[in-house]
Parts: structure tokens; C-alpha cells; sequence
């Protein structure tokens, strides 16, 4: 199996401003992050990859040190690249971000991000082929949202969520049809403060 899994939340996702590459883990994203290595722990991982941006690398520490299984980055699960708008607080951006024709100046259209997502997929399915266990890959909301609208098989009437949740958990069953058997589960933050609804998706 593959598990795709989403980031810790980080403050910009709080204050929905649009993160910069070297966002971390805000405390509540650390707490996170622990709540879903020991998730983990329990479904016999034998490696992950994961981005190597703060928000991504750390989640994906804490699974490694729970685990043991090895790590390793890949630069093409990055998020999305939004150029000049980063750092930003969505409410001043006067604009949707997320709107099919629109380019970020200095980032990534639409188009040259899916393309890239395309070559990440290709790393995932190369690496699980050559993995003798489960595979966990830790990236990011829109990463997750390209994956499961592309090129992934969700549970019959199952729409792809807008919405990512932090740490939240996809399990694929490989290899193709890569049909999704548990879909953007944060059931390891029960019981955890609840994230304010309007938390960004990138």
C-alpha cells in the first residue's frame, strides 16, 4: 500500500497567508505530526518519501523516528509554486489563487505544476515497485489534490476533496488501477484542538 499523506499545519495554514518554502511546523502541526507517526508505527512501513520543504520534511521525521523506516526526499512533490505571491494573506491577494487560469508571476501555472506532479507520480509508483513493504509519501494539499484527480481511482459517488487536512492520510492500494481505500482520514487528531475551518489548503 501507499500511504499519501499531507503536512503538519503551519501557521501561515492557520492565517491562511501563502506559504513560503521554509514555513515550519507551528507547535499544533508538531502535535500533529506525532499523533500520526504513532498512527503509522502500527502498519509496517519500509520507506518514505517525502518533500524536502520545513513543513513536509519534519511530518515526514517524525514518521522515520517512529518507524525506522528510511527517508528520503524527492524535490518534485514540492507544493505548488505561487512566484511572488508568497507570503501573502489571502484576503489581500484580490484575486483566487487557485482559479484555472491563473499564473502566479514567477511560479507555477496550472499546467507546468500538474506536469511536474506527473513526473513525482513516476518517482511513487518506481519506488514502491522496488519497496518490499508499505510506502508512505509526504507532500503537500494540492499535490494530494492533483493525485487523487488524475490519476488515482476514489470509492464510487467519492468526489476529490477541495480540502487537505493536515496530516490527514490516503491509502492506495498498488499497483494500478491504484484504487484509494481510505481517503483524507485525520482520525489520529481526535481529540486534538480543532483546526479553525478557514485553515489554507497549500
Amino acid at each position: 500500500m501507499i500511504f499519501l499523506i499531507r503536512h503538519g499545519e503551519t501557521a501561515d495554514n492557520a492565517a491562511r497567508i501563502v506559504q513560503l518554502p521554509d514555513a515550519p511546523l507551528s507547535p499544533r502541526g508538531i502535535a500533529q505530526a506525532e499523533r500520526l507517526a504513532r498512527r503509522v508505527a502500527r502498519e509496517g512501513l519500509a520507506r518514505i518519501l517525502s518533500s524536502d520543504l520545513a513543513r513536509a520534511r519534519t511530518t515526514a521525521e517524525s514518521l522515520h523516528r517512529a518507524t525506522g523506516a528510511p527517508l528520503v526526499f524527492e524535490a518534485l512533490l514540492h507544493e505548488r509554486n505561487f512566484g511572488d505571491i508568497r507570503g501573502t494573506a489571502y484576503v489581500d491577494l484580490g484575486l483566487d489563487m487557485f482559479a484555472p487560469d491563473y499564473a502566479p508571476p514567477n511560479g507555477e501555472t496550472w499546467p507546468v505544476f500538474h506536469a511536474r506532479v506527473d513526473r513525482a507520480w513516476e518517482r511513487v509508483q518506481a519506488l514502491a515497485a522496488a519497496t518490499d513493504g508499505n510506502l508512505a509519501v509526504v507532500t503537500h494539499g494540492l499535490v494530494c489534490r492533483s493525485l487523487a484527480s488524475r490519476h488515482l481511482r476514489l470509492p464510487e459517488g467519492v468526489m476529490v476533496p477541495e480540502r487537505w487536512e493536515n496530516t490527514s492520510v490516503t491509502v492506495i492500494d498498488w499497483p494500478a488501477p491504484w484504487r484509494v481505500r481510505l481517503l483524507n482520514c485525520v482520525a489520529h487528531l481526535d481529540g486534538l484542538d480543532p483546526t479553525p475551518a478557514t485553515s489554507g489548503l497549500a
